[in-house]
């Protein structure tokens, strides 16, 4: 099963059977400042290849929000957000069994579009960028270390995708998202005349958030 494919079928299944009902109800949408905070599953994955369930990281996110309606049912939503992101890595052969996480931990400021469907339900999309502020390598099993990596070593920078949907119940609202990675987490450099990238991947993630408006 993959993530990816998933969530996407699903939100198209979504978008396909509401967008009839844009222009039948009355479906303004307010200003709205507010803060929120979910549940991560992050995962890393690599040129040409698929994302999968395998080597889910479990994580969070937190921050602030902002609707800013630009017509009676469609919005500007900017966030900025402190997210985790990585993957976890599972091991078990004849001389050790364990696993390790490896952990990138962003400030992450999306900008969306969001529209209302109607009442209580929304879509958003549109793109992210996030700074890397902290990483690390975690270890448990047989093998056991907590490690910092050098963030010289690493792209400080990533940028990406994203598109969810949302149910609202004011104040609170709920929903689903998912950021696809475009840029790779790993810096190229070149030793002895061969170049290359490590870990030659990107990120993707799919959160489930939980927002309170404040105004």
């Amino acid at each position: 099963m993959k993530m990816r494919t998933n969530f996407l079928c699903a939100l198209t299944l979504f978008i396909s059977a509401s967008f009839g009902m844009l222009h039948a109800q009355d479906n303004n949408v307010n200003t709205e400042f507010g803060v929120k905070g979910g549940f991560n599953m992050s995962n890393l994955y690599g040129s040409g290849d698929d994302v999968d369930d395998n080597n889910i990281l479990y994580g969070f996110n937190a921050g602030v929000y902002a609707t800013l309606p630009i017509s009676d049912f469609v919005a500007i939503q900017p966030e900025v957000l402190f997210t985790t992101k990585g993957a976890e890595f599972e091991y078990n052969n004849a001389f050790a069994s364990g696993s390790t996480k490896f952990k990138l931990n962003y400030i992450e400021v999306p900008l969306l579009v969001r529209v209302n469907i109607t009442k209580n339900f929304n879509i958003h999309a549109g793109g992210y960028a996030s700074y890397l502020v902290s990483s690390k390598v975690k270890g448990d099993g047989d093998i056991s270390f907590d490690q910092e990596i050098d963030r010289d070593d690493l792209n400080k920078f990533d940028a990406g995708i994203a598109a969810g949907v949302g149910v609202d119940f004011d104040p609170i609202s709920i929903g689903v998202r998912y950021n696809y990675g475009l840029t790779t987490v790993g810096k190229e450099r070149t030793v002895a005349g061969t170049t290359y990238t490590v870990p030659d991947a990107k990120n993707s993630n799919l959160s489930i958030y939980l927002s309170y408006k404040l105004n």
